[in-house]
């Protein structure tokens, strides 16, 4: 399946950005889908995930009530909501689709990955 991210951009502390990542390819609806995002010089860290079916998600301590992420099976795409942003959000937040198709957190079981989309929070 082919990834394409989108919906970065600046935004000051305390605002709103909705992220998209639009699937192509293969059956969108088998995969567990997840976001991601890395800063330079760190690793990548799990940021969220759903299930095929949108049914159980799974969230960062650092992002709890303030993310939420959805799916369109229609659409072939999943969204990340953030807001009340801080600006140690800022990161290249990437989308990640999983043929296991239940939540996981785990970088290894996500096989295909989007291009990366910066989001970036001003104090």
């Amino acid at each position: 399946v082919q990834l394409q991210a989108s919906g970065g951009g600046l935004v000051q502390a305390g605002g709103s950005l909705r992220l998209s990542c639009a699937a192509s390819g293969r059956t969108f609806s088998n995969y567990g889908m997840g976001w991601f995002r890395q800063v330079p010089g760190k690793e990548r860290e799990f940021v969220a995930a759903i299930s095929w079916n949108g049914g159980s998600t799974r969230y960062a301590d650092s992002v709890k009530g303030r993310f939420t992420i959805s799916r369109d099976n229609a659409k072939n795409t999943v969204y990340l909501q953030m807001n009340s942003l801080k600006p140690e959000d800022t990161a290249v937040y990437y989308c990640a689709a999983s043929i296991l198709g239940i939540v996981t957190t785990i970088k290894t079981d996500f096989g295909s990955w989007g291009q990366g989309t910066q989001v970036t929070v001003s104090s």
